[in-house]
């Protein structure tokens, strides 16, 4: 009877240690922390004098080792002054800028080689990462130590007949940029990717064409107006007022955009069910 019990055990070891298999979900939980720049009317030169904090959370469905989809939503803060600028006119309009941005998407990710985590064959790749998303921004500054919120203002003449420079406080970005991923042990990957949101606003900043003139903001043409004052700032500096009908306030040719830097940490749960890609054979 020892003896049958031995020859049973040695014959059901390979069974059991196939079905004791560990892999883990195709899906993974994961946060993100980092900073943003913001470009535009403002920051056309492209400096990064203004990077500011970026938080975000996600989800990532692996389709196979080579391509996956994120679901994300991020949290940064966007500002720009002129005075940073190195361009004359730049620094006599006097402009400046605050916007909180809440976004949310959907990413592709496109991986050079194949990742999984937990092999240590698959342990590393660099990405492309492209998406579509919305977010959601409203530009203030302050003014003689009050917080004003920009939009409410029509600093280019939105209520004193432009109406067609109006412009909503949800705007459509689209992602573009690289990563890299690097999973530390089974079940828990690092990634830091780059990516540029092209935005299909430019009012971001709140500039983006020219100046309507003190004569199409309603009260005394004065500093006691607040609406004078929010579109045409150079006077605050002792220079020339530079806000005359039809001089160029901004460069309406172009959207803003705001880039994003980040690292994040995600995590994949332990399952006993081989996931449906590698069940496919995309792992060799």
């Amino acid at each position: 009877m020892r003896k049958l019990l031995y020859i049973l055990s040695v014959m059901m070891l390979p069974w059991a240690g196939a079905h004791a298999q560990t892999f883990y979900t195709g899906t993974e939980y994961g946060f993100m922390a980092g900073g943003s720049q913001y470009f535009g009317d403002l920051n056309d030169n492209y400096g990064f004098q203004t990077v500011n904090p970026a938080v975000g959370a996600f989800t990532r469905i692996h389709m196979n080792p080579y391509i996956s989809v994120r679901l994300g939503a991020n949290l940064t803060r966007l500002s720009y002054d002129d005075k940073l600028s190195s361009a004359k006119f730049n620094k006599a309009r006097n402009l400046n800028f605050t916007t909180n941005i809440l976004e949310a998407g959907i990413f592709a990710e496109f991986n050079f080689f194949s990742f999984i985590t937990g092999e240590t064959n698959n342990r590393w790749t660099p990405y492309l990462v492209g998406g579509a998303g919305v977010f959601y921004y409203d530009p203030f500054t302050k003014l003689d130590g009050r917080t004003y919120y920009l939009r409410r203002f029509g600093t280019e003449g939105q209520f004193a007949g432009y109406g067609d420079r109006g412009y909503s406080q949800l705007g459509f970005m689209f992602p573009v940029g690289a990563g890299f991923k690097y999973w530390i042990g089974p079940g828990v990957n690092l990634c830091f990717e780059i990516s540029n949101r092209l935005t299909t606003t430019d009012y971001i900043d709140d500039v983006s064409a020219t100046y309507v003139g003190a004569e199409n903001f309603e009260g005394t043409p004065g500093f006691e107006n607040v609406a004078l004052r929010l579109q045409d700032r150079s006077r605050e500096i002792g220079g020339e007022a530079l806000g005359r009908t039809g001089k160029q306030r901004g460069n309406s040719a172009t959207k803003d955009q705001y880039l994003m830097f980040t690292f994040g940490i995600s995590f994949q749960m332990k399952t006993y069910k081989c996931p449906t890609y590698l069940k496919q054979g995309y792992l060799y």
